[in-house]
């Protein structure tokens, strides 16, 4: 078991209800595979610069404890997810 930290950049065109829907499938998809250690939820940020014409997203951090092959497929279904802008998962250094 690894520790894991994932950052999710959703879209704020979505409202509250399907933003708190969004994050809480991916939850639920980690908790199904590991244990989630922390949620950071950053709110709505502007944005670096423009994606798919969108000027604002929805960040979240999820810190997580998994098997080292599960973070492939966390991203997998982040990519095929309507609402996802942005993501990216790293591994956490054991102190």
């Amino acid at each position: 078991m690894a520790k894991y930290e994932t950052m999710l950049v959703t879209s704020a065109t979505l409202d509250e209800e399907a933003s708190a829907a969004l994050v809480g499938k991916f939850k639920s998809l980690i908790e199904a595979n590991g244990t989630i250690d922390s949620v950071d939820e950053w709110g709505k940020k502007r944005l670096a610069y423009p994606i798919n014409d969108e000027n604002e997203g929805i960040y979240t951090v999820i810190q997580f404890t998994s098997g080292p092959e599960f973070p492939a497929e966390l991203e997998r279904v982040y990519k095929i997810t309507d609402g996802v802008l942005r993501f990216l998962t790293t591994t956490v250094p054991v102190e």
